[in-house]
């Protein structure tokens, strides 16, 4: 799968959070601060996993639309379910 643009800046959006966080760490920051820094960063993994497992779906839809059984069809949306769940 090809990953565009926008997932690659999500990405280095969020390696700069870490970044920050890790500031934040050796700075000896107040730990709700940290925390609050975390839960961002883990938000935006979470819909980052989201744009990829969805486009990746699209993707292999739009490529089974003529060949692929309803039953194939349905294996990849519970596969890309199941990936979401996963990363929960």
């Amino acid at each position: 799968m090809e990953y565009d643009a926008k997932v690659v800046n999500r990405l280095k959006r969020i390696e700069g959070q870490i970044r920050g966080v890790l500031r934040m760490i050796e700075a000896g920051d107040d730990c709700r601060d940290v925390v609050t820094q975390l839960s961002a960063s883990r938000s935006a993994i979470d819909r980052t996993i989201g744009v990829i497992v969805s486009s990746n779906l699209i993707a292999c839809m739009e490529g089974q639309e003529l060949s692929g059984s309803p039953e194939d069809k349905e294996a990849l949306v519970k596969e890309a379910v199941d990936l979401l769940v996963k990363s929960r």
